[in-house]
């Protein structure tokens, strides 16, 4: 189930979209909070520290649905050349979290995957984790594709759905999802102004008073110069 390339080019032109989360606290609180959760000054409040904590010492998932979740987030994003898989990057505890971060979630999620295993049970007598790999994709190929779904399948359709995002919005913003596209985040650049031939083409030109003191690529690592009245020199 390769889907990855597709994965990449729609989480590429929705970062800054709100998926990125964080989980900080300013230096001078982590003495005083559970050390579970601590990060850079300017981060989350005491109260917001607070509540995370309490959430991570809470369990959802069973340990047998657990272990479904990893199977299923696999299937999504297997591990290729490029990075390791959807459970590798610890996906299955960040939806773990974010059943009880989003609780309204949690009635859809856990008969999404009692739907899973009730198709496996009727079709192969076994739990899904226990299928072999074409057993599982015969179950999956049929709910991944809301366009080609067959009738009657709506609600495995709708499950995997929502798994799916969790698991995109889950790897791709954990370091190895980062490395997986390629983003770096914001980084040093260099702008020369707009170039000659635009100005050209519009009829503009540099004000020729001010010519010694623009910045040109050759002296961007000069210093800047004033005379006593505050004026700029170079």
């Amino acid at each position: 189930m390769n889907r990855r390339e597709n994965l990449k080019l729609l989480f590429a032109g929705s970062l800054g979209t709100g998926l990125l989360m964080t989980a900080c606290s300013p230096e001078e609180k982590a003495a005083e909070l559970s050390p579970k959760i601590v990060g850079t000054p300017g981060g989350r409040i005491p109260e917001e520290i607070e509540r995370d904590n309490s959430l991570l010492s809470d369990k959802f998932f069973t340990e047998e649905e657990l272990a479904l979740v990893t199977v299923l987030v696999d299937i999504v994003i297997p591990k290729d050349a490029v990075s390791g898989s959807a459970s590798e990057a610890k996906v299955p505890e960040y939806i773990e979290f974010m059943m009880k971060d989003q609780p309204g979630n949690q009635t859809a999620f856990r008969g999404g995957l009692m739907w899973v295993n009730l198709q496996a049970n009727e079709r192969f007598s076994k739990p899904f984790v226990e299928l072999s790999e074409s057993q599982r994709m015969e179950i999956i190929d049929e709910i991944a594709w809301p366009d080609k779904a067959a009738k009657g399948s709506e609600p495995g359709v709708k499950f995997f759905n929502l798994l799916r995002n969790m698991t995109v919005s889950g790897f791709y913003t954990t370091e190895m999802g980062f490395k997986d596209i390629g983003y770096v985040g914001n980084t040093p650049n260099v702008w020369d102004g707009v170039s000659q031939e635009v100005m050209d083409q519009y009829g503009l030109a540099l004000d020729e008073k001010y010519l010694n003191v623009y910045l040109t690529p050759e002296g961007r690592g000069s210093i800047a110069t004033w005379d006593d009245q505050g004026n700029l020199i170079s």
